[in-house]
Formats: C-alpha cells, sequence, structure tokens
C-alpha cells in the first residue's frame, strides 16, 4: 500500500526537477512549457493524493479544472511558439527578447 508521504515525497521531487529545468535551461521555450506542465502535474498529485486519503471528491474535481486549463495554455503557447518560429526562424529565448512591436 502506498502512503500518503510517499505519494508527497515523489511529488515533490516532480516539482523539483521542473524548477531545477526552469532555472537551468533558459534558452528553449519547448523545454521552458514542459517544465511548467510538469509543475502542474505535480500540484495535481498532491490534490489526488490528499482526495484520495481523505475520501473527498473535490480535490479529484478541482483536478479537472486545472487540467483544463493547462491544456488551453499548452494549446496557446504552441501556437504562439509556431507562429514565432515562422518569423524568426528560431525558439531561442534570449534572441525573443528584442521583439518590438
Amino acid at each position: 500500500m502506498i502512503t500518503l508521504g510517499q505519494v508527497l515525497i515523489l511529488a515533490a521531487i516532480l516539482f523539483c526537477i521542473s524548477v531545477a529545468g526552469i532555472f537551468i535551461n533558459r534558452k528553449n521555450v519547448i523545454i521552458l512549457l514542459m517544465c511548467i506542465e510538469l509543475m502542474l502535474l505535480s500540484v495535481n498529485m498532491n490534490f489526488i493524493a490528499f482526495s484520495h486519503f481523505l475520501h473527498d471528491m473535490a480535490g479529484q474535481i478541482f483536478v479537472f479544472f486545472i487540467l483544463t486549463v493547462a491544456a488551453a495554455e499548452s494549446a496557446i503557447g504552441l501556437a504562439i511558439l509556431v507562429v514565432l518560429f515562422r518569423n524568426r526562424n528560431t525558439i531561442n529565448v534570449e534572441e525573443l527578447g528584442t521583439l518590438k512591436g
């Protein structure tokens, strides 16, 4: 049987990996988006774990709303990346800082 502490430790490890990925790699936008998604999934894991161990469905319902927002965020982020790549031929974050309207 998996305990609540084990699930929380796994979620904390995933969260730390995503934060480290954001700080280590600041050049590729796709990797930054994946790290943000991993961060959201680790938070969702916490919600599901507490919901399961407290026998309350509110946490699991809240996860569906978070996943919906995360899917919309990733779709919009990838659409912006496609447009930027078509215009600039790069997805390097350092070169995207020179955008002027």
